[in-house]
């Protein structure tokens, strides 16, 4: 019998990991391997293989989701190279003056150094031609000088190129006519055009999220091309926003991808878990952080990755440098530190035994017995003496015994990732204690239960395969494409007819792309405003409701912004005329619906939870214990086991502190309270 599998392979920065769905019996079935940074297509291959080598039944692929992180490393790691920038003559200095904000208030240093431009000064080239911010031409495209400024940059060798210019949101025939003189005299440069990425307005903004996707189109379009080559199904790629794409699509516009995997975590989390939880996926490099609100993930368009302000849609996640192979240092003034520099896949932390040379949190983990001595299944062992020997020097430098630093250094962990929630949460106006913690990934569970007691949390769930949760949810999504335009104009000057025509142009814009997916009478779209009182900086989002937009709907969505703006601010100027309101952005989501995996219950067992232990072995809490350990997957719902205590399982461990209880619930997770 010939399966039918859906799979999802997500690449982090230590493993690549593995779902595939049985869609015919909703069987899952998962593996790891380990990820190949110098060649992440090399890894994607790996991880199929070893798919095919865990289910040897020969099977149909039905569908193939990727969560990449080929367009995030290439960012964090300043890898940008090769890019010229065109803009409206007289703007060159665009990028130099950026913005005025400084990074943490100047941090504690005197003096702050503005960064390097993602574009040197020399390769920055201006266009004659202008446009006020209607749209109406002022002066009209100037050819000579495009001409000019195509030719110095392929002499000065860029190989991609972004173009701003001002005001293409409100008509981009300048940016279409500057790409065809790019596409005649410089025919090997990949471009991006800010109208077609982001057609709002904030000229910085635009012209970075503009050069992010030029800056990563050549890496992104070749490492697509190789994976979908040998691919048993055409792939779809998770975009940050939360929907998939085609690799073709993405390819086109691969900056809509730039957090690709964190967005396929949070999302697995709202599947597995539904209502409003605080997710925390903890990995080799990083943990990343998000609020799920009554099944549905926050959405953003103020992200950064790295330096790099990136404005299109994408869920609401905060990073931190706080994940298994975080490298933990003496700073100068003699204190512990904990990353943000990470050992990554390869060498990895001390335990790994590849040749590392920094001790890093995992190999805390190790010396204090909290995960166990062979990892996934067995198949990896830990050279646990490598790790106490490097922690023992770094103990000595801070005049600790070797257990005490290592608590420190998962202290000092617990406490970053603690500081990431409370960023996603108190700093939105979220009351953090109103949440549960879902956690997962490899490192994510092992300290909810620290996470619990410094935040006030009322429970942590770790759900079924935990360390595989941002793979599975690359199966719960849905193709969803994103289309914006600026209208800047009081809403007492807001006509219906104004409304009318441009969602009806957005959303002619949505149902083509989504056509070209494959979709049509199924296709849904959603609407969506950018509103601020008159005068404010910044906007606040709300849903615009379906049917005909007349005034029914434009009083609807005003009376959710001054909502939405109450619940984030603490006020709101509803009834007062001496703040209007403000429309900025409409924007339409197009959504192609697919198939999702179906969560089946389990029947209870007898609550005795001691048919899955398995042994004892020494941990280190507070003190040595003598702990008893766990089989997660012999454990029953109902089945209660009471801290302290180990649970192990594939893909993660669940260290439960002394007094902490976990319960197994009817979907699989691990309920730990306290």
């Amino acid at each position: 019998m010939t399966r039918r599998l859906r799979i999802g392979i997500d690449t982090g920065g230590t493993f690549t990991d593995v779902v595939a769905l049985d869609e015919d019996t909703g069987e899952i079935i998962t593996t790891k391997t380990p990820s190949t940074p110098a060649d992440p297509a090399e890894g994607f291959a790996a991880a199929a293989e070893a798919l095919r080598l865990a289910d040897a039944t020969p099977a149909e692929v039905t569908a193939l989701v990727h969560g990449t992180t080929v367009a995030t490393n290439r960012l964090l790691e300043d890898r940008v190279e090769g890019l010229g920038f065109v803009t409206t003559e007289g703007f060159e200095s665009l990028l130099e003056i950026a913005r005025q904000s400084v990074p943490d208030g100047y941090g504690n240093s005197y003096f702050w150094v503005k960064p390097p431009r993602i574009v040197p000064a020399h390769l920055v080239r201006g266009v004659g031609g202008r446009l006020d911010h209607t749209g109406a031409e002022l002066a009209p495209f100037d050819e000579a000088s495009a001409v000019a400024a195509a030719r110095s940059l392929r002499a000065a060798g860029v190989e991609a190129v972004g173009v701003c210019f001002l005001h293409s949101y409100a008509d981009p025939s300048h940016e279409l006519a500057m790409r065809e003189v790019l596409r005649r005299e410089h025919p090997d440069a990949a471009v991006s055009l800010s109208c077609e990425v982001l057609r709002e307005y904030r000229e910085y903004e635009r012209a970075v999220t503009t050069l992010v996707d030029a800056a990563v189109k050549p890496a992104m379009s070749g490492y697509l091309a190789r994976i979908s080559a040998g691919a048993p199904s055409r792939p779809l790629v998770m975009k940050s926003n939360g929907g998939v794409l085609s690799a073709e699509e993405v390819a086109r516009q691969p900056v809509t991808t730039v957090l690709s995997g964190p967005a396929a975590g949070a999302l697995g989390a709202a599947f597995a878990v539904g209502g409003s939880v605080v997710t925390l996926d903890g990995g080799g490099t990083s943990t990343d952080v998000a609020v799920v609100l009554d099944g549905e993930p926050a959405l953003t368009t103020e992200g950064a990755v790295g330096r790099h302000p990136v404005r299109v849609p994408m869920i609401d996640i905060v990073t931190v440098g706080a994940g298994g192979g975080s490298v933990a240092w003496r700073s100068p003034d003699g204190a512990l530190r904990v990353g943000p520099r990470s050992a990554g896949a390869d060498p990895g932390p001390l335990c790994y035994g590849r040749g590392g040379a920094e001790v890093t949190v995992t190999d805390a983990h190790a010396v204090l017995g909290r995960i166990p001595p062979r990892l996934l299944g067995g198949r990896v062992p830990l050279d646990v003496d490598a790790a106490r020997a490097g922690l023992a020097l770094l103990a000595k430098e801070l005049g600790l015994d070797p257990e005490r630093a290592a608590a420190g250094i998962l202290e000092i962990s617990a406490w970053n990732q603690a500081n990431a929630i409370r960023r996603i949460t108190v700093e939105r106006g979220l009351d953090v204690r109103d949440y549960p913690l879902v956690a997962f990934g490899g490192s994510g569970p092992l300290l909810a239960c620290r996470l619990l007691d410094v935040l006030g949390l009322p429970s942590a769930v770790i759900p079924d395969n935990p360390g595989n949760l941002s793979a599975f949810g690359l199966l719960t999504v849905d193709v969803r494409n994103d289309h914006v335009r600026t209208r800047v104009v009081r809403d007492d000057e807001l006509t219906p007819a104004l409304l009318a025509e441009v969602l009806a142009d957005l959303e002619r814009e949505a149902a083509a792309a989504l056509a070209r997916e494959g979709f049509g009478a199924d296709l849904r779209l959603a609407r969506s405003a950018d509103l601020r009182y008159h005068g404010q900086a910044f906007e606040v989002r709300v849903a615009v409701p379906d049917g005909p937009p007349g005034d029914a709907a434009r009083a609807e969505t005003v009376r959710r912004f001054h909502d939405a703006h109450e619940a984030l601010y603490g006020y709101c100027h509803r009834d007062d005329p001496r703040h209007p309101v403000e429309w900025v952005n409409l924007r339409v989501s197009g959504i192609g619906p697919l198939a999702r995996p179906r969560v089946r219950e389990r029947p209870p067992g007898d609550g005795d939870a001691s048919r899955a232990l398995t042994g004892t072995r020494p941990v280190y809490f507070d003190d040595w214990e003598d702990t008893l350990v766990y089989r997660r997957d012999a454990l029953c719902p109902g089945d209660v086991v009471r801290g302290p205590a180990v649970v192990e399982e594939f893909g993660s461990t669940v260290p439960l502190h002394p007094g902490f209880r976990a319960t197994l619930d009817r979907l699989g997770a691990l309920v730990v309270t306290r």
